[in-house]
C-alpha cells in the first residue's frame, strides 16, 4: 500500500517528518476506517493441509473487523470507546475520504518535488 501510494523514488530525509505527518493525519484513518481488506478462513483438508479463504461476506474495514471480535473492548486504549472511533469512522463516505487522501498525497507531492507525482 504504501510504495502504491508513494512510488518507487527516493525521498529524501529531510522529508520524513512530513511524510510521518501525512500517515498520521490521511493514509491510517483512510486504510483503518475506509479501505475494505479480506480477512481469510483457514480451512484444513482430510490431508492436514491448510488453505486460505477470502470469501466475500469476509471483506470489511480493520475497523469493522476489530468491532467483530469476542469481547473487542478490551483492545481498546483507556478513554477510548466505540462511540468515539464510530464518529471519526463515519463522518465522511468512503468516497470521501479516498477523495481526501489524494488530495493531500498530491499537496504532499507538490511541496516535496514542486510537482505532482506521475501516476500509472
Amino acid at each position: 500500500m504504501v510504495r502504491k501510494l508513494f512510488g518507487y523514488s527516493h525521498i529524501p530525509q529531510r522529508w520524513a517528518a512530513l511524510i510521518n505527518a501525512f500517515n498520521q493525519q490521511h493514509l491510517n484513518p483512510y486504510i483503518n476506517f475506509h479501505r475494505p481488506c479480506f480477512f481469510p478462513e483457514t480451512h484444513t483438508d482430510a490431508k492436514g493441509k491448510q488453505r486460505k479463504l477470502y470469501p466475500y461476506e469476509n471483506m470489511m474495514t480493520p475497523y469493522d473487523k476489530l468491532k467483530s471480535l469476542p469481547q473487542a473492548e478490551s483492545y481498546l486504549k483507556p478513554g477510548v470507546t466505540f462511540e468515539i472511533l464510530d464518529q471519526l469512522a463515519y463522518q465522511i463516505s468512503d468516497n470521501q475520504a479516498a477523495d481526501q487522501l489524494q488530495k493531500a498525497r498530491q499537496r504532499l507531492f507538490k511541496t516535496i518535488h514542486g510537482r505532482p507525482p506521475k501516476t500509472g
